[in-house]
This record gives structure tokens, sequence and C-alpha cells, in this order.
């Protein structure tokens, strides 16, 4: 690809929203970034990517975080800034890629080559497809969906000045139980293209 394009997908827990950024990292022949990116950073550091994935997307503790000369002691937070710093240096770059949620609709938002979505779902959509993909009853569905939303949520709120979910904050939200995750790909996909064409 020609022009940098970079991708940011935020997402409810249950929408398919990873899915379908898979489809559009497929479709333009990008690297998709999800929890893979700490193994990136785990590879250039030299240490343990695994140790790292313990704190990925993770709110911080508030009963256990501290701000010592500008530099937190929490290892979600310190997790969390070393993904923001690398997304920037490959912003900066002029590297294309698509990224699914650590904040990267605002870390990135001065970049002009940044499509920022956030693919939300119908709550009985979203249950549905989790009790398939996890073979588990509704309630236990519904519950999970509730702690991942409330975990991205507060993740996101610490770090961001606009709230998770807020469409202001996105180039453009998509409820992704209306046409399907083919479909919902297929449209984001005509949008974009319309946006590159725009670049």
């Amino acid at each position: 690809m020609e022009k940098q394009l970079i991708i940011s997908v935020g997402r409810e827990f249950g929408s398919g929203g990873h899915v379908i950024a898979e489809a559009l990292a497929k479709h333009y022949s990008l690297p998709l970034y999800d929890y893979n990116l700490l193994h990136e950073i785990a590879a250039h550091k030299n240490v343990d990517g695994n140790e790292l994935l313990k704190y990925d997307e993770v709110p911080r503790n508030i009963f256990l975080h501290r701000n010592v000369k500008g530099h937190s002691n929490s290892p979600a937070v310190q997790i969390a800034e070393m993904q923001f710093d690398y997304l920037r240096k490959m912003a900066e770059s002029g590297a294309s890629f698509v990224v699914v949620g650590r904040c990267a609709e605002e870390i990135l938002k001065g970049n002009p080559n940044l499509i920022s979505i956030f693919v939300l779902g119908d709550p009985e959509v979203k249950i549905q497809r989790i009790m398939e993909l996890h073979n588990i009853t509704k309630e236990a569905a519904a519950q999970m969906i509730r702690y991942k939303d409330r975990k991205r949520k507060t993740y996101h709120n610490f770090y961001c000045s606009v709230k998770w979910g807020d469409s202001r904050n996105y180039d453009i939200c998509i409820n992704s139980s209306r046409l399907g995750l083919e479909e919902t790909a297929h449209e984001l996909i005509d949008y974009i293209n319309k946006r590159i064409a725009m670049m």
C-alpha cells in the first residue's frame, strides 16, 4: 500500500469486533496488532512476552498504583505505556497496520491516516455469540460480557480524555448485529476506501 493506513478498532465484547478487524487486516494485507503487540515489544526488550500478557488491557489497581517522579510503579500502567509508545513509533515511521483496542483511536488521533472504528452490538445477539463461542449458559454469557466491557471501559477511561464507546471519539460507529459480521466488514471496507481516496 502506497499511502499509510492505520485502522483502529474499538469493540464491545461479543460484538465480533475482533473478527471484523481480522477481515479488514486481511483485505488490506496489513499486520493486525492485538495482544500479540506485547510479543513484539517483548522481543525488542528481550523479556518474556507471556509475563507481559498478564497485564494486557488491564485497569490499574488504584490501591497499589503510585507515581514517583512522574513514573508509575504499576505493571499494568507501565505495559500500557509501552504499547502506546510502540504504536506511536510505528505510526511515526509511516507503517500501516490494524490495531484492536489499546486506546489507539486517541493515542494516534493526530495522525491524518488514522481511521477509527467502534463496533457495538445488540445485547441478545452478543449473548448468543458468546454462548456459542464459549459453550456457556445465557446467564454466564451475560455476566462475561458485563465483566469484559467494564474492564475495557475502566482501562480506556483511565488513559483517554473521551469515554469508551463515545461516538465523538471515532470516525464511525457500527452495530454489527444489523448486518452480521461479514456484511459489516464489507460496509467498513467501502467507508475506508472512500477515506483512502480522500487522503
